[in-house]
């Protein structure tokens, strides 16, 4: 059974996102590993790219910082080849097509397998173009996690089908960021994922509040943070790890409650 499945077979999943080498890569080592210890379920890794069309400002800026910083997809790998040396929570890459294009997407995604990646997100890549990196993510082992917009209506049904991992439903019409209220109605796409396909539906885009959190764990199968995560780690830079912990701590406990209050 692959890590995905089971870190969302041990109940309801908290998902935290980083963006590797912010403010540097030996920092972005040691989240990784108390983002884990905090009861993180599953790792997205942000491989930090130019022109990061599906960002807000928050995740721009780090991706910018990241860069400067000289963070490069090679230093990444060597990270993640050291971070998996203690760390058995399932991790995805999340980047840009031109970022895996450019460095060969045979190439990256073997590599990807070989240091113990799980998945590859990349947001860029509409469900209709998924066939260029799909089938290279089968053969390696990895899953190529397709989201799903409110705007994606009836296609939902389609992609979850085909979906491997999990389906990321982006609960914001917009970029990534920090939202007061999600309007969307996100248990109908939930309801449509788990109607067709047999994965797991993780919420994202927005959510940065333990009630938000606990509010959307209710329907869905995980929670997905990015900004508020990056934003403390903006604020705090290389001093950002009990921050970071403690807010993973606060989400997963308000994931793990909306679990019970699901049972009761």
């Amino acid at each position: 059974m692959s890590r995905i499945k089971k870190a969302f077979e041990q109940g309801k999943a908290f998902i935290a996102f980083l963006t590797c080498g912010d403010p540097d890569l030996e920092t972005t080592e040691q989240l990784v590993k108390g983002i884990a210890a905090a009861g993180a379920d599953l790792i997205e890794l942000g491989i930090p790219f130019s022109d990061p069309t599906a960002e807000g400002p928050v995740i721009q800026e780090a991706n910018l910082r990241a860069l400067t910083a000289g963070a490069t997809t090679d230093k990444i790998f060597d990270m993640v080849r050291r971070v998996r040396q203690t760390v058995g929570v399932p991790m995805v890459f999340m980047t840009y097509a031109n970022v895996v294009f450019s460095y060969g997407t045979e190439r990256f995604l073997k590599i990807a397998a070989e240091i113990g990646m799980d998945g590859v997100i990349l947001p860029d890549v509409p469900f209709e173009e998924k066939e260029e990196f799909a089938p290279v993510c089968q053969k390696h082992g990895l899953d190529f996690i397709s989201l799903v917009a409110p705007t994606s209506n009836d296609r939902i049904k389609k992609i979850a089908k085909e979906a491997s991992g999990f389906v990321y439903c982006v609960s914001s019409l917009g970029v990534t960021g920090m939202r007061s209220e999600i309007t969307s109605d996100v248990g109908s796409m939930v309801r449509l994922v788990h109607e067709s396909g047999g994965v797991p539906a993780a919420v994202g885009f927005g959510i940065s509040t333990p009630e938000q959190a606990a509010r959307m764990a209710k329907t869905a199968d995980g929670v997905i943070v990015g900004s508020a995560i990056v934003k403390l780690i903006g604020q705090h830079g290389r001093e950002a790890l009990p921050f970071v912990a403690d807010y993973v701590r606060a989400m997963k406990e308000a994931v793990g409650r909306a679990e019970t209050r699901a049972r009761e």
